[in-house]
């Protein structure tokens, strides 16, 4: 699989993986986090395989730590490496920005999930994620 940024003409694919791994169910929502990314740092990246986009994965630097979001693999390619190679494609762009960590979030029932990001060193920080929706103008709350 190769691995390169998002560019405009992925918007469909991007979206279908999105809402075929239950990260995004609104296509507005997805056009504004794409959007608002694309115009911060554009660290919005696809795999590619066989011509065909098959997995995504966002990535942040706050500053102290490096954060994944959207990792997502079409669901008829996986199992087969594909997630573990945008994990580490993310991981090793925040390692080359010297990021000290990276942190992720997962819904506290996604037991698969859970499991994919331990088998790949990734462990339990034991601490409370908690989120606040805010007023936009340009772009639909997610909830």
């Amino acid at each position: 699989m190769d691995i390169r940024r998002y560019d405009r003409r992925d918007r469909e694919d991007v979206v279908r993986l999105w809402r075929d791994g239950e990260l995004v169910d609104d296509p507005e929502i997805a056009d504004a986090m794409i959007e608002r990314k694309m115009s911060f740092d554009g660290n919005l990246f696809v795999g590619v395989e066989d011509g065909e986009i098959v997995g995504t994965i966002m990535v942040g630097d706050e500053g102290r730590r490096g954060w994944l979001n959207l990792l997502a693999v079409d669901t008829s390619r996986r199992r087969a490496g594909l997630g573990a190679q945008l994990l580490r494609y993310a991981e090793d762009l925040l390692t080359a920005q010297g990021c000290p960590k990276v942190n992720l979030q997962i819904r506290h029932d996604n037991e698969d999930v859970v499991a994919f990001y331990e088998r790949l060193g990734y462990g339990d920080d034991r601490v409370i994620s908690m989120g606040k929706s805010l007023p936009t103008s340009d772009a639909p709350s997610d909830g």
